[in-house]
């Protein structure tokens, strides 16, 4: 669909909840400013779009619905407010509801808030892709999880993200949208090796000044996921 304009959902954990993986190596202060330097640093990317024009952003923290307005600058910022968090596949949900309420014409997108290498070019290119089919899905570096979520107007969306969530979306009918190397939006972070790779990539400037603040990586652990960097970073 030539010129189809599109509104991103955007389901956001409060920070302190989010990224618990990390929670080994980051204590509960310095973890929640690398969230939400992180989400800012998506918010802003995503809004800077070309083919954007709003973006949803599900939570249940009054907090990041005002960091989020702040940052998306670019767009429309629309709120629906959770009255506690449901998890992500009920929060999209929502999301997508919203979304097409208001902007029925519009295709629709759910995408992670932890993608701190993403450039405005990243997004724009997957939707320029994701208007040729019906429903779409943007997978991770690892080929195993989701980082974007795409559906056509009116063509019904049912979000299936956790574990193996690219093959739950695939079996579901979404086509896989391929990324151009180097790409941000292939690049959520879990663990502190894909803090690695974003870091590698080159992150949004919110990211870089807590990192620095954080300082130097830890050493990668075997139980990190397949497929993931294995240098360590320290920032200047």
């Amino acid at each position: 669909m030539t010129g189809l304009r599109w509104t991103l959902v955007v389901p956001l954990k409060p920070p302190l909840e989010g990224k618990s993986r990390l929670s080994w190596w980051l204590a509960p202060g310095p973890r929640m400013s690398l969230v939400r330097a992180m989400t800012a640093d998506t918010l802003a990317a995503a809004a800077a779009a070309e083919r954007v024009d709003r973006i949803v952003v599900v939570t249940s923290d009054a907090d990041t619905v005002r960091r989020a307005r702040e940052v998306a600058v670019g767009a429309v910022v629309d709120v629906v407010h959770e009255p506690q968090p449901t998890g992500l596949n009920r929060a999209a949900l929502a999301g997508i509801d919203h979304a097409r309420s208001v902007e029925p014409t519009h295709g629709v997108g759910v995408l992670l808030g932890d993608l701190p290498a993403l450039h405005p070019a990243d997004v724009d290119e997957a939707l320029a892709a994701a208007a040729a089919h019906p429903l779409g899905v943007v997978t991770d570096a690892t080929g195993l999880g989701t980082t974007l979520l795409t559906a056509l107007p009116g063509v019904p969306v049912h979000p299936a993200f956790g574990a193996g969530s690219a093959q739950l979306h695939l079996d579901r009918g979404h086509v896989r949208i391929a990324l151009a190397p180097g790409s941000g939006l292939g690049h959520d972070v879990d663990v502190p090796d894909d803090l690695a790779a974003v870091i590698a990539l080159g992150v949004g400037d919110r990211t870089r000044r807590v990192l620095r603040v954080v300082g130097s990586l830890p050493r990668p652990r075997r139980s990190g996921r397949p497929g993931s960097p294995t240098h360590g970073w320290n920032p200047r």
